[in-house]
């Protein structure tokens, strides 16, 4: 990774608030992230992470208002198809009907394109089908690249949808959620993967309420509570007892095993 990349800002907001439908869901945020960080988002349910990662994809807008201000790589305006190739997004949800027809490799092409299939008209070159190989490779996913999606454990679906959000050699990858209706064994797999994806210098930015999904690697950790940030420090400091009880608004037990947190 070159010194430009690794000092490049992804993400810069200033005192964002963002409203869905009549509610304000985000209310003054201000963050700043790097392209090349490890970070979890980490909240309860219903406390505004969708909408941020939304935020953060122009999917959702800002309310303007003095003061406010989103940076997305140095930039205040982006054409929306020209921000996708520069992020790498794996959506909480898993593939839609047509998607679930459509065989691994092409699932994984379709990211290209930021389609949920490949369609007719759409140019396929023998560069895009070296480089989803080259990723399903990356992912240990390879035994997959002819297998319908729809005929998919929920792990290998997941798996997919890391690797269409990867192969177009994103800056950084954002994850909305990634053990949702995963099994322990798709979990553990899941982990491995993104182990993986950290250790050679993919940027992580990660959302989640699980504290079982946060990674060793991941060191930052950002704390949303009714659409506020309410911390952002180390993991080590804000992954206790008393900031846990805080957030989630019931007395909880920590465990720390191989770099990983589980809480009960």
């Amino acid at each position: 990774m070159t010194v430009s990349r690794a000092r490049e800002i992804f993400i810069e907001l200033d005192r964002v608030s963002v409203a869905r439908g009549m509610k304000t869901v985000l209310h003054d945020i201000s963050l700043r992230i790097r392209s090349d960080e490890h970070l979890a988002i980490l909240g309860p349910n219903g406390c505004g992470k969708s909408t941020l990662i939304k935020t953060l994809t122009c999917e959702c807008y800002p309310i303007v208002r003095p003061g406010m201000r989103v940076r997305i790589f140095g930039r205040e305006r982006w054409e929306l198809f020209e921000l996708r190739k520069q992020l790498g997004v794996v959506e909480a949800d898993f593939p839609r009907e047509r998607t679930l027809h459509t065989q691994g490799r092409d699932a994984v092409i379709s990211g290209f394109f930021a389609s949920s299939t490949l369609w007719p008209g759409m140019e396929v070159t023998a560069e895009m089908r070296r480089r989803a190989d080259a990723v399903l490779a990356q992912l240990e996913a390879k035994h997959l690249a002819d297998k319908p999606v729809g005929k998919m454990s929920a792990g290998e679906m997941r798996r997919i949808l890391i690797g269409r959000a990867l192969v177009h050699a994103p800056k950084i990858l954002l994850i909305d959620e990634p053990s949702n209706a995963l099994d322990l064994a798709a979990q553990q797999e899941l982990q491995q993967a993104l182990r993986k994806l950290a250790r050679q210098g993919t940027g992580i930015l990660l959302v989640t309420h699980h504290l079982a999904d946060i990674p060793p690697e991941i060191e930052r950790v950002v704390m949303l509570s009714k659409g506020r940030i309410v911390a952002d420090g180390p993991k080590r400091k804000l992954l206790t007892k008393k900031r846990l009880r805080e957030l989630f608004g019931v007395p909880v037990t920590i465990a720390r095993r191989e770099g990983y947190y589980h809480v009960w």
